[in-house]
């Protein structure tokens, strides 16, 4: 475990705060810049001026959950696992997800996450806000997320995330179906805002808050 947590440390802290495109790639793609502009809470979006060290905990997550892209609650985790596996020791994560409820539970969620995630819709928000030379930040992003989904269904073994909980997985399906158009509306909605600088009780605005509103209330993991 130790092992697993030094190398997902390791991966994190290289895309989070080694990668110069990060924190602008963070403020283009999500609505992080927008958060503290809505009336979402009582404290501010951000300490201090700053980079990724100046955002309050719940704008960090709450930006990535509104893209989908879940980027927090995955990120090194692929490489941890998939280390792990190359150096012959899936058998040892089999084991440890058997019989550790610690490590069984912390794979449970894992996988509620990323059955939540959505590749395709991430790309939506990167193809109307991001600039085109931050772009392949985005695939690249994704494509670790992908990392995560394979190495995880190798570990649980499953045809597709959550098939243990047909219940769940069939949640989370009903609520795509009202979900995903918000998310596009959402895209939409922060290009223009960006373009116009609406002031806060424009209709652009107001419509931009019901669609936060919306898809945290969709996705219940909100940060």
């Amino acid at each position: 475990m130790d092992q697993l947590a030094a190398d997902g440390v390791k991966t994190y802290r290289g895309v989070v705060r080694e990668n110069p495109d990060f924190v602008e790639y963070f403020r283009q793609s999500t609505p992080e810049q927008e958060l503290g502009r809505l009336p979402l809470g009582s404290r501010p979006a951000k300490r201090r001026a700053g980079g990724i060290e100046s955002l309050r905990a719940i704008p960090w997550i709450f930006g990535w959950t509104q893209t989908r892209l879940m980027l927090p609650a995955w990120l090194g985790w692929e490489a941890a696992l998939n280390n792990a596996l190359a150096r012959g020791q899936g058998p040892l994560l089999a084991q440890m997800r058997e019989q550790w409820p610690f490590f069984r539970t912390r794979i449970d969620m894992l996988e509620m996450v990323l059955a939540k995630a959505d590749a395709e819709i991430a790309a939506s928000y990167d193809e109307r806000l991001v600039q085109p030379h931050l772009r392949p930040l985005g695939e690249h992003l994704r494509d670790l997320l992908s990392q995560a989904c394979q190495v995880v269904l190798g570990l649980t073994g499953q045809p597709v995330l959550l098939a243990h909980s047909p219940e769940t997985l069939e949640f989370i399906r009903l609520r795509n179906t009202y979900l995903d158009p918000l998310h596009l509306l959402q895209a939409e909605l922060l290009a223009r805002s960006r373009e116009r600088e609406a002031a806060l009780d424009s209709p652009l605005e107001q419509a931009l808050l019901v669609t936060v509103a919306g898809i945290a209330a969709g996705l219940r993991n909100t940060g």
